[in-house]
């Protein structure tokens, strides 16, 4: 868990709306006890630019795309 970010339980994040996503700071988000993943709020290009060039490093190292995980679950 991190100590400089709030933490969100997942069930509370996604019953956000729209408007209310854009006003949340970033945040780890969990469910049952584990970290599911951070929510970057990112308030300006260069912090969005940060978030993109980590989330392109991570996603090199594992995770699969929304279209593999519908067809590994027949949807």
């Amino acid at each position: 868990m991190a100590t400089l970010i709030p933490n969100v339980n997942k069930s509370e994040f996604f019953k956000l709306k729209v408007n209310e996503l854009k006003d949340i700071k970033s945040c780890e988000i969990f469910a049952d006890g584990e970290y599911l993943g951070t929510w970057i709020n990112a308030k300006t290009d260069f912090i969005k630019s940060k978030a993109e060039y980590m989330a392109q490093l991570s996603n090199a190292i594992g995770g699969k795309t929304i279209e593999q995980i519908k067809e590994a679950v027949g949807v």
